[in-house]
């Protein structure tokens, strides 16, 4: 038996390397193979470690991982997500415990030992459903925010339900001073991290910043979380809570994104103490002689908690698509129950065979959670495909939102429009830049409360998920002319440029992605500009360096655009696809020619004269190829159209003489 703390660790890596070396073949997830090392090396297993010395790591794990969920928080953005988090995270677990006391009720627990259980199977794993949305990049979608927002209730839900436990068996505990006591610790919390937020954090990492010192920085961050969650344990509160609340001062702060970086090496290294650690609690003998009963078990479970989730989810007012993916993410046994449980058992509710029990049909649940959310994507397509062929089935699609779709059906078709798909900062961004051009535009957004709050300031802005056929109709795709896709949910994007595709084969589809890999799919799917922040990253900090060499700014527009089109090219080269080694390309064609849209200003020489009299060609060296004026285009004018300001022309010509005229519509010349 290894009893010393660096030989413990020693051990525990090792076995970890090997094991996540053969599943990174197979491609399992590494949370499994945590979960299957603690299981390997852990009492019930080889007996190679106790569990003794990992109990700390595994408590670190923890607190780092809802330390770094409240720094990726902001209190502004807490308060957004109120309705999911206290309506949505409050009915979870009253609905999860009421259907789990029902089946255990049946199977003969007492009551007490039933609501319990039903605490117990309520609370889902914030580390795993938080790993997997963060290696799929889906932590910001719809259905990643609202898991979120109901995972963080849980967590804080942790400490009422602690102290709601000996209640079930009938302790003398006095509830009104449990109420109190709560109350007096609450306050105190408020008040310490007002002053926290106001003064002494800001205060902190004021005068270690001036040191420009990082190993400070970085042990200043770790004291500050380790503190607060000290805090919160002192006065009777969990450790995590206190870390979570810790996140959320420094969130406010500038310093957020520098303690954020600073600590996610350490929360990925304790959380797989953590993960570890609950491998170790299961008795492998038990498992192996229940073995069909438990598997049984743990389908039950995740049945009875994403018909919970699905349907509480629904009734926020999301659509069903994401109703069906935030239920089944939230359909596991969580972190924090095995903390309860413990309780449990202390208290007489659980035996110890129902202690493995549950500790098997949890480790069950964790394990197939990652298999579990990367295989739903397709299932919630098909089934909302489905209903969405019955009487009611768009209100379902919808959920019960649906009074913005009536009104929106009011309002006149539009033609050769932009469609804009999520109204997050690209989608805002997008819609001020179109309405500033004066160019007719519809904003596709899944959020029910963005969608209220825009429709008051007077913008054009429907409900739906835009994966669906209906929704991508009634924005009018069919005549529209450019689609954007500015969400970060990889797998809706795709399903998005799909089905716009099949409805209008002409549209231009212009997608954002995270990352250089997911431009092939993409590509293959029929996009025909996609932009990787990846990359316009690496533009814009080439820009800050010819800026500050003091390159001429006509200049530095002229080769940022050449690298956009030139990079794009290559990228799509790269990525497999053929079609533009064929398709003709004005840069390839005609080299050192562009095209430029210029309008037309106010006072300009051009204003008020006819195509004939200025002879663009002759004097200017360039070609008007068509001219938009408010909503019309005039694909080829003739030599007696009349230009007037704010027509927009677009123009061909060599890189300089387009420079050049640039002056000429702008301001009055001889």
């Amino acid at each position: 038996m290894v009893s010393s703390l660096l030989a413990n660790v020693d051990v525990l890596l090792g076995f970890a390397i090997l094991i996540l070396t053969i599943f990174y073949r197979f491609q399992v997830p590494p949370v499994l193979g945590f979960l299957v090392t603690g299981m390997l090396i852990g009492p019930y297993g080889l007996g190679i470690l106790n569990g003794g010395h990992n109990e700390l790591n595994a408590d670190l794990g923890v607190i780092f991982l809802l330390f770094t969920i409240g720094v990726d928080l902001s209190l502004k953005e807490l308060w957004k997500m109120k309705k999911a988090l206290f309506l949505g995270g409050t009915l979870q677990i009253v609905l999860t415990t009421f259907l789990t006391l029902i089946v255990c009720s049946s199977l003969g627990f007492s009551s007490s030992t039933s609501v319990f259980l039903g605490f117990l199977i309520s609370l889902s794993s914030t580390a795993i459903v938080l790993k997997v949305l963060q290696d799929r990049n889906e932590v910001y979608t719809q259905h990643g925010k609202t898991s979120l927002a109901i995972l963080i209730f849980q967590d804080l839900a942790i400490v009422p339900l602690i102290l709601i436990t000996p209640l079930l068996v009938g302790d003398s505990l006095s509830f009104e001073g449990s109420l109190s006591t709560v109350f007096l610790k609450g306050s105190l919390i408020i008040l310490v991290f007002i002053l926290s937020a106001k003064f002494l954090i800001p205060w902190i990492f004021y005068h270690v910043g001036r040191t420009g010192n990082k190993e400070l920085f970085l042990v200043s961050v770790v004291f500050i979380c380790l503190s607060t969650a000290l805090f919160t344990s002192s006065i009777g509160l969990s450790l995590a809570l206190g870390a979570f609340l810790a996140g959320i001062v420094i969130s406010g702060s500038q310093y957020s994104q520098q303690a954020m970086g600073n600590i996610v090496p350490l929360r990925d290294m304790f959380m797989s103490f953590f993960f570890v650690s609950v491998g170790m609690l299961l008795n492998i003998g038990y498992l192996l002689d229940h073995l069909p009963i438990l598997i049984l078990a743990s389908f039950a479970l995740i049945f009875i908690k994403s018909i919970a989730g699905v349907t509480i989810t629904f009734l926020l007012g999301y659509p069903l698509r994401t109703a069906i993916l935030a239920g089944l993410a939230l359909s596991q046994v969580g972190e924090f129950s095995f903390v309860l449980s413990r309780l449990g058992v202390e208290y007489s509710l659980l035996t110890e065979g129902t202690y493995q029990a549950f500790l098997a049909v949890s480790i069950i649940t964790m394990g197939v959670t990652p298999f579990l959310i990367n295989s739903s994507y397709k299932p919630a397509d098909f089934l909302v495909t489905k209903v969405s062929g019955t009487t009611n089935g768009m209100k379902l699609i919808h959920g019960l939102y649906s009074e913005p779709i009536k009104e929106e059906q009011a309002e006149p078709e539009m033609k050769d429009h932009l469609i804009i798909v999520g109204f997050g900062f690209s989608g805002r961004t997008v819609s001020k830049a179109a309405k500033a051009a004066g160019i007719p535009y519809i904003i596709v957004e899944e959020n029910p409360e963005t969608v209220n709050q825009e429709k008051q300031k007077g913008e054009k802005i429907h409900y739906g998920d835009a994966t669906f056929e209906a929704v991508l109709e009634h924005a009018g795709v069919k005549s529209a002319r450019v689609l954007i896709i500015g969400i970060s949910d990889s797998t809706a994007t795709g399903k998005i440029v799909e089905t716009a595709k099949k409805l209008n084969p002409n549209i231009c589809i212009i997608a954002k992605v995270r990352n250089l890999q997911e431009m092939r799919h993409l590509n293959a799917l029929g996009a025909d500009e996609i932009i990787p922040e990846e990359y316009e990253t690496s533009v814009e900090i080439f820009v800050r360096v010819l800026e500050k060499y003091l390159v001429p700014r006509e200049n530095i527009e002229k080769l940022v655009n050449d690298v956009r089109a030139n990079g794009y090219r290559m990228m799509r080269k790269l990525s497999g696809t053929t079609c533009c080694d064929s398709e003709f390309s004005i840069k390839d064609g005609l080299p050192g020619v562009d095209i430029q849209i210029l309008k037309v200003g106010q006072g300009s020489s051009f204003d008020g004269k006819a195509l004939a009299d200025l002879d663009f060609r002759k004097n200017h060296g360039v070609t008007v190829l068509s001219i938009r004026r408010d909503s019309d285009v005039i694909y080829t004018p003739e030599g007696n159209f009349i230009l007037h300001a704010k027509d927009a022309c677009i123009i061909l010509g060599k890189p300089e003489d387009l420079c050049n005229i640039r002056r000429f519509f702008e301001s009055v010349h001889g």
